[in-house]
């Protein structure tokens, strides 16, 4: 039966705090990561929540932690420095859970630009990143006059972006995406946080894996 738990883990610079949806059978590991830690992100965010739950019914073990600073996660916003090492640590943990499962990364906005960091960290590892879905993807010039150098990723990953996002315009991914030639799939109407559209999500991630 699948289950949710909360959980703290020791971090690099102190506890992080955890949500984790595991499903009946755990047949692979998933991090998810939410938006933008100043702008009110949270593990709790609906898209986060919505990544959450569709890899958990594909078989995978959900882990989706606050970045520092939220919630009980203890450090300082590190522009996704010190965050990604933060993953890293989640990722170890996980893994000392349920073994050397094949490992799934996730993310949305802010959220994602990290898991591109993290997935290059991990690409000569012995456990690289066997699927990654980024959504509404921070990259380039957005809104807050913030700016990222969005790392690239596998060409067999899953972009999803809203046509009419107003935070990460879509011409910023469709520019870092073009020298990758990365499919990016736009989701018609869609602002930057999926409103209404949340179903969408769930069914391109459903329709482009199938359970492991």
């Amino acid at each position: 039966m699948a289950a949710t738990e909360t959980a703290l883990i020791n971090g690099p610079d102190g506890p992080i705090e955890l949500i984790i949806d595991t499903p009946q059978h755990v047949r692979g590991i998933a991090l998810i990561c939410h938006p933008h830690p100043l702008f009110h992100g949270s593990n709790t965010n609906k898209v986060a929540h919505t990544l959450a739950r569709v890899f958990r019914d594909l078989g995978y073990a959900a882990l989706r932690p606050n970045f520092r600073g939220v919630g009980k996660s203890v450090g300082e916003h590190d522009h996704g420095g010190a965050e990604t090492e933060d993953m890293l640590a989640v990722i170890a943990w996980a893994q000392s859970r349920w073994g050397g499962m094949p490992l799934a990364l996730g993310g949305f906005s802010f959220g994602a630009f990290v898991q591109t960091r993290v997935a290059a960290r991990l690409a000569d590892g012995v456990t690289p990143a066997r699927r990654i879905v980024l959504v509404g993807t921070a990259a380039g010039s957005v809104t807050g006059a913030r700016s990222y150098a969005t790392l690239p990723v596998p060409d067999d990953s899953l972009i999803i972006h809203g046509e009419a996002d107003a935070t990460v315009a879509l011409a910023n991914v469709m520019e870092w995406a073009a020298p990758q030639e990365l499919p990016v799939v736009v989701v018609p109407g869609a602002d930057h946080f999926f409103h209404g559209k949340l179903h969408v999500i769930r069914k391109i991630i459903e329709r482009a894996w199938s359970p492991l």
